[in-house]
C-alpha cells in the first residue's frame, strides 16, 4: 500500500514546533486521562521519566515481542486515523504474548516522524494506544521519539509479558503430534474483509471496524495453555500462513475440515458471497485470533475445532480436503506484498 497525504489535522501546531517536550506533555496527559499510566501499578517499580522503566519479574521470565507500523506500508491516511493505528499495533503485539500463553505486563512505544506532523495526530495515536493497554490492563512504561525525513510516520511497540499463573512453560508453534485437534479461538476473514470493503469505497461498518482496529478476547491464550495446549500461533498472517509454519515447525500436517471453513465463511458470505468469504478465511490476515492444537478432548469452550494434526506426507503443509494451501499464498509479506 503507498499514500502521500498527510494526516489530518494540518492547520494546527505540528510536533516540530512544540518539541519533545510538548509532545510528551501531550502523551502523558492523554494516557493519564484513560488510566494506561504505569505510575499507580504495582508492578511498575519506575515508569516512563527516568532513563528506564523498572518492572517486577514475578515469574522470573519474561516474554517479549515487537511490531511496527509504517504510514503507507501498513496503514494509509485516507482509511485509519491515528487512533486506528494505536489501537491496532496494540493488538498485535498483545496477541503475539497471548499465543505463548502469557499476558501483557508493559509496553515501550517508540515514534518516527516528519517534524511537520500534526501533534493532533500524536495525541490520536496515545488515544488509540492508551484505550487499547486499558481495555487489556496493560501500562505503557516508556518509549522513544525521534524525527524522520519528510513525509514518514512510524510507529512501533514492544509488548513485555510474562507467562499466566499456573502455566509452566510457554506455548511453542513446534509441539503440535498426529492426532491432536486444530481449534481456533474466533471468527476468521473479517480483517481481510473489511479490506476489501475499504477498497471499494466503504468507510464504516463491522468489517471495516474489525480491520482498522482489531480487538479479540487475549485471556484465550492462557485459556489455551492451561487447558494443555501443544502448539499455538495467532492469526496474523492467514489461516494457510501461519498454520503451514506450526505445520513445518511440527513436522506435521494440519487437516482443515470443509464444513468448519465454510461455517466460518457463511457470517462473511452476505456481504462478500461465498467463495470470496472462504478466501478470506483461509488467506486473510492481521485477524489476531489464536490458533493451537490440543489433545483430544482438551478443547476450550468457545473454540472453533478445524480439523486437526496428521502423520506428515512429504513437506509439512496445511491441506483443505486434498489440496495443499499456497504457504506463500494470502496474508502479508512485508517484502513481498
Amino acid at each position: 500500500m503507498s499514500s502521500t497525504s498527510e494526516p489530518p489535522g494540518e492547520g494546527g501546531r505540528t510536533v516540530g514546533e512544540v518539541g519533545e517536550r510538548g509532545i510528551l506533555g501531550e502523551v502523558f496527559g492523554v494516557l493519564a486521562e484513560h488510566g494506561a499510566a504505569a505510575g499507580s501499578l504495582r508492578d511498575v517499580v519506575v515508569g516512563p521519566g527516568d532513563d528506564t522503566a523498572h518492572l517486577r519479574v514475578r515469574t522470573g521470565a519474561v516474554l517479549a515481542t515487537t511490531d511496527t507500523m509504517v504510514r503507507g506500508q501498513d496503514w494509509l491516511d485516507a482509511w485509519s486515523t491515528g487512533q486506528d493505528v494505536g489501537e491496532k499495533i496494540v493488538t498485535q503485539n498483545l496477541a503475539d504474548l497471548a499465543s505463548m500463553g502469557g499476558r501483557g505486563t508493559g509496553v515501550l512505544v517508540t515514534l518516527l516522524c516528519d517534524r511537520e506532523l500534526p501533534l493532533a495526530w500524536c495525541r490520536d495515536l496515545t488515544t488509540g494506544l492508551a484505550r487499547a493497554c486499558s481495555r487489556a490492563g496493560v501500562p505503557v512504561v516508556g518509549g522513544d521519539l525521534s524525527a524522520a525525513g519528510p513525509g514518514v510516520v512510524a510507529v512501533s511497540v514492544t509488548a513485555l509479558g510474562e507467562l499466566a499463573e499456573g502455566i509452566p512453560g510457554a506455548v511453542l508453534r513446534s509441539g503440535a503430534r498426529p492426532g491432536d485437534v486444530l481449534a481456533v479461538s474466533g471468527p476468521l476473514g473479517r480483517s481481510h474483509a473489511g479490506l476489501e470493503q475499504l477498497r471499494a469505497g466503504a468507510r464504516q461498518g463491522r468489517w471495516v471496524d474489525h480491520h482498522l482496529r482489531p480487538w479479540v478476547d487475549l485471556e484465550q491464550g492462557p485459556v489455551a495453555a492451561l487447558a494443555g495446549a501443544t502448539a499455538m500461533i495467532d492469526v496474523s498472517d492467514g489461516l494457510g500462513r501461519d498454520g503451514g509454519r506450526v505445520a513445518r515447525a511440527s513436522g506435521v500436517d494440519l487437516l482443515l475440515d470443509e464444513a468448519a471453513v465454510d461455517d466460518l465463511a457463511a457470517r462473511l458470505a452476505p456481504e462478500l458471497g461465498l467463495e470470496a468469504a472462504r478466501r478470506a478465511v483461509l488467506g486473510g490476515g492481521e485477524e489476531h485470533e489464536l490458533l493451537a492444537t490440543f489433545p483430544v478432548g482438551a478443547v476450550p469452550t468457545g473454540w472453533v475445532v478445524l480439523g486437526g494434526a496428521e502423520q506428515v506426507q512429504g513437506e509439512p503443509t496445511v491441506r483443505l480436503g486434498e489440496q495443499a494451501l499456497d504457504p506463500d499464498g494470502g496474508g502479508w509479506d512485508h517484502f513481498g506484498g
